[in-house]
């Protein structure tokens, strides 16, 4: 059995997807970042920099913080989302950590300076807004001619979709970017995506 530390966020459903699509035995513990509950002592055991999402294994014993860490973790123990050829096995890698990396810290600032406090900085605004725009346009690039980022479904896709479910936040259109949308739309479709989406509450994922 695995304890989920988590939230409705980007981040959060990374992991709450994983496990769906992977099958795995689960327990959601939702920590409110809201009300600031990530601050407890008892979370902080489990993740001392304060973020969700974390992970508890009873069955190894093992906990983790960081979402990427604990993709790559959930996909060696399941033994499924990572590509066993070396050329896909590692662009997931790649690609995941693009997500980790760019891709998540800049669309965090998007979403700061374009949605959650719009009028407070020009300047902020036009570099986050210009950034998502280019990072869109670099997943579109890999995207044309492959269904999923690293040929087939993986870990970078659960990794990479929850943020993009995010656009409206972003002020992104997807129609700009027509293999993003084909590749959202696919991933949206399946139940496993569906189910993850609603951890820890019910939430309906976004149509563009």
């Amino acid at each position: 059995m695995i304890d989920l530390y988590t939230f409705g966020t980007p981040n959060g459903r990374k992991v709450s997807i994983a496990l769906e699509e992977m099958e795995l035995n689960y327990q959601v513990n939702s920590v409110d970042i809201m009300n600031n509950e990530q601050f407890r002592a008892d979370f902080l055991k489990i993740s001392p920099n304060n973020k969700i999402p974390a992970i508890v294994d009873h069955d190894t014993g093992i906990s983790l913080m960081e979402s990427g860490a604990i993709l790559h973790y959930l996909a060696t123990k399941s033994g499924r989302f990572l590509p066993k050829d070396p050329h896909h096995h590692w662009q997931a890698l790649e690609w995941l950590n693009w997500q980790t990396g760019g891709f998540a810290p800049m669309l965090g600032q998007a979403h700061h300076f374009l949605h959650f406090n719009p009028g407070r900085s020009d300047y902020a605004e036009s570099r986050f807004g210009e950034e998502a725009q280019r990072l869109y346009g670099v997943l579109d690039g890999q995207l044309v001619g492959r269904n999923f980022v690293a040929g087939e479904y993986s870990i970078a896709d659960m990794a990479i979709w929850p943020w993009v479910a995010r656009f409206e936040f972003q002020k992104i259109t997807l129609n700009a970017f027509p293999n993003v949308l084909r590749w959202y739309r696919t991933i949206a479709a399946r139940p496993a995506v569906i189910a993850g989406y609603s951890v820890p509450v019910e939430t309906e994922i976004p149509s563009p």
